[in-house]
């Protein structure tokens, strides 16, 4: 058979011709050189990242009769020898294959026997995780003693399977995934020893699919050629593997911006005619957008994986979306990918979501909120423009004009006109009232009662509250002033608040902010119940009046 797949043709045959493990190769590389050679190793990491690769380099280099800092000649006697597999003392084992305590006891046996021809007898055990537990220990006494020119070097993707026993008489070195951009470097190398032409996009396609492992890319990487010979394009590619498009993802963010609601629907039937994965789907959107995260906090390109044509376009994203735009975003697709697992209609679940993604509004923060408020600096369309009215609000003690207009930094809405007999239909004063809430409650831990009141109406210069409970009137009043100035603040007019409590007849109690709480004096006992406790003591009257407690 003439043909020899890439990942054999391109096996390193030095240590500097691993890729990614630098960390554990220059280490080997310097036991050698200073002579400081364990007598058991065991390499641990994901499958195809070089594992065993570097075990037969090392058992290479021992025997090599002309190691040059560390690395294999590969013109010696022994080199020649061990690279036409015909070393006698470079023996290779399957634990898989060989996992009975027989097994094991034959190699205890053979050890026994000094080297042929090279100065060590090494032993690579691949996949030592699948021995038995009575194999591990038959091992563990040869481990710890073991004649003085054996070597064990022991290979598994699975170390915490392996006793600690074992592991506590190996040197560990733990071998890394493969960088995408390390995988692409390669095979772009490859392609042009080969004569094939392939561009950035595809090479992406075929490392990303290999998710770190860098011997399932060179597999990979020989089903395109044989697909598509010596000219590889990136849409044959996406078919030939049945890849989801990453187009369709940068479709969904666009959406999300221009809202254009009916992307939601196309998105979903081109997944489903593809014969895409959903679940795929939502883990590269969760992707996609970490990418757009990482270009907005970072603005940092290199930390992205993917082809340079799509960088360009995430750059394009920096100033399209808030920090707080897409946590809220990545929020809604982690709970989407639960629920996508666990539902029957997938595709419905999909385009649900994805409307519902559509249609998140931008996040402001308070402090931008009342910023734009206080500086103005609020853009307005030709609309707008039209319906602006000419008097500003007022926030002396007596309004000088029957409008009041309130502008909005919420969204893009027209601004509404109100009379203030009857302010309580103004859109955008219902939203100033919620901004207002959100601050009082942000500021003030014991005012968050005030998310439980509920804006009953506007008259005037009066707003008009209902309170849950009766008792909350006090504690309001308590921190009056500190309301009355958010609400200038935020409302840009003075305003006096009038509670209405409901009572058990069905009617209600209206109290002015500036007046008596009816709320009756409370006593209060102590556990005995004996020696009662008047409101007024300075502990009671604070876990009343700041805390909201009550007598029970």
């Amino acid at each position: 058979m003439s043909f020899l797949v890439t990942a054999r043709k391109w096996r390193p045959k030095i240590f500097d011709e691993v890729v990614g493990q630098s960390h554990i190769t220059q280490t080997l590389k310097n036991a050698i050189v200073n002579n400081r050679i364990a007598h058991s190793y065991i390499f641990a990491g994901p499958r195809g990242v070089g594992k065993t690769t570097t075990a037969r380099i090392l058992a290479k280099s021992l025997n090599c009769m002309n190691s040059i800092n560390g690395e294999p000649c590969g013109e010696c006697e022994m080199c020649k020898l061990f690279n036409n597999q015909q070393s006698l003392d470079v023996i290779e084992i399957d634990g898989a294959s060989n996992r009975r305590i027989e097994e094991i006891r034959t190699l205890r046996e053979s050890v026994k026997y000094a080297p042929t021809k090279g100065e060590y007898k090494v032993y690579i055990i691949d996949e030592v995780h699948m021995l038995t537990t009575e194999s591990f220990n038959a091992l563990l006494k040869t481990l710890e003693e073991p004649p003085e020119h054996t070597i064990f070097i022991f290979a598994t993707t699975d170390i915490h399977k392996v006793p600690l026993t074992i592991i506590s008489r190996c040197q560990r070195f733990d071998f890394r995934r493969i960088e995408l951009g390390e995988i692409k470097s390669l095979l772009h190398k490859i392609a042009e020893a080969e004569n094939i032409k392939i561009d950035d996009k595809s090479l992406t396609l075929i490392a990303k699919k290999a998710d770190g492992a860098l011997r399932d890319a060179q597999s990979l990487f020989d089903q395109v050629i044989s697909f598509c010979g010596n000219n590889v394009e990136s849409d044959v590619i996406t078919k030939m593997l049945n890849l989801i498009d990453e187009e369709v993802y940068f479709i969904i963010s666009d959406a999300v911006i221009n809202k254009k609601y009916e992307d939601a629907f196309i998105v979903s039937k081109r997944i489903y005619e593809n014969g895409w994965n959903f679940i795929d789907f939502v883990d590269g959107l969760i992707e996609h957008f970490r990418n757009i995260m990482t270009v907005i906090v970072s603005s940092n390109l290199k930390l992205i994986e993917t082809a340079e044509v799509y960088k360009e376009k995430y750059n394009n994203y920096k100033n399209e979306f808030s920090e707080g735009d897409i946590l809220r975003i990545l929020s809604f697709l982690n709970k989407l990918q639960y629920e996508i697992k666990n539902t029957r209609n997938q595709r419905l679940t999909i385009e649900i979501s994805l409307t519902h993604l559509i249609g998140l509004e931008k996040t402001s923060t308070i402090s931008e909120i009342l910023s734009k408020l206080n500086s103005g600096n609020v853009q307005l369309t030709d609309d707008q423009e039209k319906k602006k009215p000419i008097l500003k609000p007022d926030i002396s003690d007596s309004p000088k004009s029957e409008n009041n207009s309130v502008k909005s930094s919420i969204n893009s809405d027209p601004i509404i006109v109100v009379d203030k007999k009857n302010l309580n239909t103004g859109k955008e004063f219902k939203r100033l009232w919620e901004i207002l809430i959100d601050k009082i409650i942000e500021e003030k831990f014991s005012l968050g009662l005030m998310a439980h009141t509920k804006l009953i109406e506007v008259i005037e210069n009066k707003i008009m509250l209902e309170l849950e409970h009766p008792e909350d009137e006090a504690i309001i009043k308590n921190h009056l002033q500190y309301i009355n100035q958010a609400i200038i603040e935020i409302l840009k007019n003075k305003y006096e608040l009038v509670f209405t409590n409901s009572v058990k007849n069905g009617g209600k109690q209206i109290h002015n902010s500036n007046s008596e709480s009816s709320i009756p004096k409370q006593t209060i006992y102590d556990d005995a119940g004996k020696k009662p406790f008047e409101e007024e003591h300075p502990l009671i009257k604070s876990i009343i009046t700041e805390l909201g407690g009550k007598e029970v």
